[in-house]
């Protein structure tokens, strides 16, 4: 079986996002690894449900050689009305106003770019936006991606999804 990081959670409407650095099971751009730059690549959506009222992003590797993946950037309390944020918005906090970073697997408030391990294979990179039905969630000081998760789950309304790959060839 595939490790399919959504696979539990619960069923909801999609919508769609996209981004002008990558496409659905691409590579990521050079500019998103951590050896180019670490820098978040662009994403925008469009068909968020009425009712939403923010959004949560997140970016996970489930191919990540630690028994438990890797959480390479998660913000909440993404205000609704956004539909876009830039290239660089985890590193360079353009971040909208109200929304808030939670720390990465290295314990940073930003976007953690793409590392594989040498010669690991390809690696997916899961970009997960949730709509969800409040502005803003309460999660406690310090509280990892999975918390996040965990707190947001009976309030997402819908999700979408984009993919992006990266692979270290073999020394």
């Amino acid at each position: 079986m595939v490790n399919d990081p959504h696979w539990r959670l619960p069923d909801v409407p999609r919508f769609t996002l996209e981004s002008a650095d990558f496409v659905q099971n691409g590579p990521l751009p050079a500019t998103a690894r951590a050896d180019g730059g670490g820098i978040s690549p662009e994403l925008h959506w469009s068909g968020a449900p009425d009712g939403t009222q923010s959004f949560v992003l997140t970016v996970y590797d489930p191919d990540a050689p630690t028994g438990s993946g890797f959480w390479h950037w998660a913000v909440r309390d993404i205000p609704a009305g956004t539909t876009e944020l830039p290239a660089g918005a985890g590193t360079d906090g353009t971040l909208p106003d109200g929304a808030i970073t939670s720390a990465n697997e290295m314990r940073a408030d930003e976007y953690a770019g793409a590392a594989p391990p040498p010669g690991h294979g390809a690696h997916r990179y899961f970009f997960t936006l949730s709509a969800l039905d409040v502005a803003t969630l309460d999660v406690p000081d310090g509280a990892t991606p999975a918390v996040l998760g965990f707190v947001m789950r009976d309030n997402v309304i819908a999700r979408a999804t984009l993919v992006g790959t990266a692979e270290t060839p073999a020394a």
